[in-house]
């Protein structure tokens, strides 16, 4: 599985972590977008490359840590094809998963510590969709975004 990640200078101690974590223990690759330190800097340069990249089917998945993942959800999710889910509990980084087929991960830097991120990260990338269902409401989004986003 390819993994694109980013953060902004409040989520870059925590990417370093978990791209680390990826490569050594999960045997994925991991293609970094930035940044790559604790400057100030904007987090949608960092999220539309790598939403862009997912959407269009160039990395399986991406992962956007900021200070709160609250920004880096929002900007990803303005990419068509992106279904962005912030994260900070395991429940969740499951079921984003089985029922949304998100295929972004956010998480905020400053919210969670790098153990319960970690164990999200983990179960957001081996958790898969699971269909059924749950594919009829991803069809009324893509027709959301069809109406209101167009190309």
């Amino acid at each position: 599985m390819r993994i694109a990640i980013a953060a902004d200078h409040g989520g870059y101690e925590l990417k370093e972590l978990i791209k680390k974590m990826i490569v050594e223990e999960l045997g994925m690759e991991v293609e970094d977008f930035g940044c790559q330190g604790l400057e100030s800097v904007d987090y949608p340069d960092y999220a539309l490359p790598v939403a862009e990249k997912v959407a269009a089917g160039e990395f399986d998945r991406g992962i956007l840590i900021c200070g709160t993942g609250i920004g880096m959800s929002i900007a990803a999710n303005k990419v068509k094809g992106i279904r962005a889910a912030l994260v900070h509990d395991l429940y969740s980084a499951k079921v984003t998963r089985e029922h949304n087929d998100s295929n972004v991960l956010t998480m905020g830097g400053r919210i969670i510590g790098p153990e319960i991120a970690r164990e999200i990260t983990k179960i957001w990338l081996t958790s898969e969709f699971t269909g059924g269902r749950h594919s009829r409401r991803l069809d009324k989004i893509a027709a959301m975004e069809e109406k209101y986003c167009g190309e």
